[in-house]
Formats: C-alpha cells, structure tokens, sequence
C-alpha cells in the first residue's frame, strides 16, 4: 500500500464515518508505510493513537482489504521533532490534537469529545426495544429540575446509547446554553485524570470536572479495574450528586455486571433510573433504514435501490445498528463506483462478509441446554413429554428462544423438543410473548438467556 492508495482509502473512510469524525480522528493520521500486513501511521498523542485503533482500527482494515491491499492490523507510532513538536512526516498539514475540555464555556457547552452533528432525537428511530431510553433521554435534555440521578443507559454495541447521549448534548446546547455540558468517554476521564497527576494540576482537574452542570460518561466499563480512576471518578460523582447535577453514563451492561468495578461505584451507579437498550427487532431495523435511504439518496441521486432489499437487509442483519447503517453505507458507494442499480444480487455481492458474520450461529441444543441450566431442571425434562408448569414453561421459553435466535423452522424446533407438532410450538412462543409484557421475570429470563447465547 502506497502513500497513493492511502489518499484513495481517506476519501472512502471519509464517507464511512462522515466529516467530523474524520476530520478529528482520521485526518490527523500519517501514512508511514505498509509490511508484512501491517500498516503503520503517525499520529500527534498516544492518546489519539489509542483512540483510532479502539474505534476506526477494524474499518481501517477492512477497507484496505476491500480495495485489495493485504493489511491484517495498523500500527500507530507519535513521531515528535527535536523541538518536542509533532512531526508529521508522510503528511505536509499540521495535525490537530485530541479536543481538550475547556475551562470557559463555548456555545453554552464544555466539549471533551466531539459531537457527532448525525446523532440527534430526530435522526434517532424509535422503536419498543428503545422507546423508554429514548423517552428518559428526552426527559434529561429537557434541562429541567433533575428527577432521576443517575441516568444510566446499558446495552451492546451499535443499538443506539452513543447517539441518545450525542443527543441530549447537542438539545441542551440548543435550549439551555447557560448550562455547563461535558461530555467524554471513561477512556478520556483516565487519560484527563493521569495527566493532571503527572502535570500536578490535580486541583485544576476537580475544579473543571466540579463544575459542570451535567457530566456525561460514555463506556464507563472502561474504568473497571483501574482503582485510582475509580477513585477519582466516585469522588466526582458525588460531589455532582450533592450539588443536583445531573449525570449521564453509559456501559455495555448493567452496573452490577461491569468487571472489578467497585461495589460502591455499582451501588451508587444503580440508584438513579438504569435502562437496558434490547436488541432492536426487525420493525425497527426497517425503520432505521427506511430513515437512512434518504440520505444516501440525496448522496447519490439517480440511483435505484430495487423493493425488497430493506426489508432483506433488515432481516438478515439483526445484531448490530452501526453494521446495518455500514452497510447501506457501502451499498449506495459500491453501486455509485460501479454504475449500477442496487439489485438483489449487487446486494449479496457486496456485503458477502457482513452477511456471512451475521447469520445466526446458535444451535438449539446450546439454547435447551442454556434454559435448563438457568431453570435447574434436566434437559430430558425440558425436551419430555411431561406438561407440569416446572417443565413447561422454561420448554416454551426455550422455543421461544429458537425461533427468535435461530434460523429453524417451527416444525424443525418442534422435532427437537420430542417430537412436538408446529402448532405447539407456536402456542408456546405466543405465550411468551404475552408474559414478557405482564411479567418482569420472564422478560428479565429472556434477556439474560439472550446475552449469555449472544456473547
């Protein structure tokens, strides 16, 4: 891979993760050269560098892979002058740094990291797995008396907790400029907080961070484990409490499930409003789609997109909103490239892989044998004939489970559970249905069974 070709892969990244988070993360990388499937790059910080490879390294890849360099990983290296300046070799433009928070209020709003412009409550779709995140989310941004503290937002990656917190920024920014709004990863905090420790402004660091309005904490699993950031970050967190400022944070999963995490921390973490964003369902992926094709539309006028393809995109990618949205992405700029319309078969071309990755690799035995464990009956039970609710409802949870998290067909999952007709198998997922709207067991059941058959 050539300096060239690094230029070409830049305009494609450009449009993948749009301007600003390329003009803040991406364009600030050199390209220093490429062996051995490594492809190596200068960066300004350490911290940049770390950044980059966390959350653009993976599409980095795979876009040189696309374009047929054979890249396996990037490597990132801080190149300085003799003067202590950053040098930016392969690339003639100074490179700006990470955004600093700021000690004075700009636009109404302290900016620790940058807002993505796309993730507001308009450009977010709503759907049953979101609707109450999105309706908490709402309530914070509205800048009122605080009613829950904190607001924690938990979900798996790509269904949407980033962009409710983007969105509240960016609602308050609008309606309140004279509250003071911060909003940062945990990664940032760490990094803010060892450095105040290094540069001895540990005093400057807790005012700032004392002084804000509303502090929103972004993957705050990251801290888990690092006990001088905990520290710090449970002294912040109750000196804001005490103060009523509002805290937002968001994890990959709930408090109390969050690795070396102290018991305080998780104690304190669950005595605000805590809300699990599901899996999305296949009405909101289409959702979510139908809302995205204007865009690309507008993008690329002209080009036909044939019926169907939504609906076959929503169904086949099911796990992750940020590689559905990815997909669109590349669909619309791989038909532009090649002069086509979008027809099912570019469509299957195109994202071969990401389809591959998405099928649904879960078996209905790991499923019967997940639900037994979780019930504490044998799987002989579970699959017998015998019709005792002890038996019977864990065996329609698990047919549930198959029909949501497998490809079978209703007559297949019934041969599985001892030879059972199709129709007893609907009975049972209707059932549950039911009673994951009526009862909190069950719907809690389910979901742990899914995270634990997903991971």
């Amino acid at each position: 891979m050539t300096v060239d070709d690094w230029g070409q892969l830049q305009e494609i990244l450009r449009a993948s993760v749009g301007k600003n988070n390329y003009t803040n993360w991406i364009g600030p990388l050199s390209f220093l050269g490429a062996q051995n499937g490594v492809a190596s790059f200068s960066v300004p910080t350490n911290f940049l560098g770390n950044y980059v490879s966390q959350n653009f390294g993976d599409m980095i890849v795979y876009q040189a892979q696309q374009a047929g360099h054979p890249i396996q990983r990037v490597h990132f290296t801080v190149v300085k002058t003799n003067a202590g300046e950053t040098s930016q070799a392969a690339k003639p433009a100074m490179a700006p740094t990470p955004p600093k928070v700021s000690t004075q209020t700009q636009a109404g709003a302290f900016t620790g990291a940058p807002l993505d412009k796309r993730f507001t409550f308009d450009s977010f779709v709503v759907g049953k797995p979101n609707e109450l995140a999105h309706a908490a989310a709402r309530r914070v941004a509205e800048g009122g008396p605080v009613t829950f503290n904190p607001l924690f937002l938990y979900g798996g990656v790509g269904l949407g907790k980033t962009h409710l917190m983007h969105a509240i920024a960016h609602e308050l920014q609008a309606t309140r400029p004279d509250l003071k709004v911060l909003y940062l990863s945990a990664e940032q905090f760490m990094y803010r907080f060892v450095q105040a420790l290094r540069e001895r402004k540990m005093m400057d660091f807790k005012g700032l961070f004392r002084a804000v309005d509303v502090l929103m904490v972004d993957d705050v699993q990251f801290i888990g484990g690092k006990d001088s950031t905990q520290e710090e970050f449970f002294h912040t967190f109750n000196a804001l409490v005490d103060q009523n400022k509002q805290i937002i944070i968001s994890a990959d999963r709930a408090p109390g499930e969050i690795k070396d995490l102290e018991d305080r921390i998780k104690s304190r973490l669950q005595c605000g409003l805590v809300v699990d964003l599901h899996p999305t369902d296949y009405e909101l992926r289409l959702g979510i789609l139908q809302s995205k094709v204007e865009v690309q539309r507008a993008q690329y006028p002209g080009l036909h997109i044939d019926d169907g393809i939504l609906e076959f995109l929503a169904h086949r990618i099911s796990t992750n909103v940020r590689v559905l949205e990815g997909a669109l992405t590349r669909l619309f700029a791989f038909a532009s490239l090649v002069g086509r319309d979008i027809t099912m078969d570019l469509t299957v071309d195109c994202l071969s892989d990401v389809l591959r990755a998405s099928e649904r690799k879960i078996t209905v035995e790991e499923i019967q044998r997940r639900v037994s464990e979780h019930y504490n009956i044998r799987l002989s039970e579970l699959i017998g004939p015998k019709r005792v609710r002890n038996f019977a409802r864990p065996r329609q949870v698990a047919m549930y489970l198959c029909k949501q998290l497998t490809s079978r067909s209703l007559p297949e999952i019934g041969r599985r559970f001892g030879g059972r007709d199709h129709t007893t198998v609907m009975h049972g997922v209707k059932r549950i249905e039911e009673l994951k709207i009526q009862d909190g067991q069950i719907a809690e059941d389910i979901e742990m069974l899914r995270r634990a058959l997903e991971e």
